[in-house]
């Protein structure tokens, strides 16, 4: 689907088409994507070969090349190889989403890869070796143009500054990033562990979306800015308020704190 724009993480806000996988190896109790996660609702699904997705990408981009973003499910479970070829055969770029727990060879074929790791909330644990191993399938990646060099100085090309990775430091032109859903203390807490264990990767923190405990948020503002559309998207804005006062009080500085872009603007 699309094209629409990315709504979180490093490439927040970019244009994009979705190619969404159906299956996955977890079962987050948060998960928003169940219609793409459980095998129940497989008669949804679509079987499509390689070049009747990539017929479909064209069909919906105009034939005009752009980020084509996998996600789920974990799309990781699939092979989607022969897809990145045919797509970088036409000036296409691929960036995926997954949470980690299953390395594939053709990762290194990505422009950019986000990886997830699912906090104490979810009811998930966290193999560290499968996710040391999906880093390690994918470290050949170059640094993206896709991933914007920060504005602030400091050495290193126009300004940027430069990965030191013998101090630990940032790497903030790299084409793999860390992304933390957070709904409380203990997701936080984690996410503060996971990331010290990878400091070379950039780290993106999000606030959880509670989408069965809360009334769906309204598709729109309403007509006049009436009360229903501030009730409604609060939940959400307390958790981020609080997500950034935790990040400034620690002094984590190397984490970036965002919002679900497309919820803000499209609801659940």
């Amino acid at each position: 689907f699309g094209p629409t724009i990315q709504g979180e993480g490093a490439l927040i806000g970019q244009p994009t088409i979705f190619v969404r996988t159906g299956g996955c190896d977890y079962r987050c109790s948060w998960c928003d994507t169940l219609h793409a996660v459980d095998s129940q609702y497989r008669d949804e699904w679509k079987p499509m070969n390689a070049a009747e997705i990539f017929t479909e990408v064209e069909k919906l981009s105009g034939g005009n090349p752009l980020l084509v973003t996998f996600s789920g499910g974990n799309p990781a479970i699939q092979n989607l190889a022969p897809l990145i070829a045919l797509g970088k055969a036409k000036g296409y770029k691929f960036a995926l989403e997954t949470q980690g727990s299953i390395a594939q060879d053709w990762f290194a074929d990505l422009d950019v890869l986000t990886l997830s790791p699912k906090p104490p909330s979810s009811g998930m644990a966290t193999d560290w070796g499968k996710l040391d191993a999906c880093i390690a399938v994918a470290k050949s990646i170059a640094p993206s143009p896709l991933i914007p060099l920060p504005l602030a100085g400091g050495e290193g090309k126009e300004g940027a500054l430069a990965p030191d990775r013998e101090r630990g430091q940032w790497d903030k032109t790299s084409a793999i990033s860390l992304k933390f859903v957070v709904f409380d203390e203990a997701d936080y807490a984690y996410a503060k562990s996971a990331a010290a264990r990878y400091p070379h990767l950039p780290v993106y923190l999000q606030p959880g979306n509670v989408v069965s405990d809360q009334p769906p948020l309204p598709t729109h503002p309403p007509q006049g800015g009436g009360q229903g559309w501030g009730e409604e998207i609060q939940p959400v804005m307390d958790r981020m308020r609080w997500l950034v006062a935790q990040v400034v009080a620690d002094s984590w500085y190397e984490a970036t704190v965002l919002p679900q872009l497309h919820v803000m603007l499209w609801g659940n």
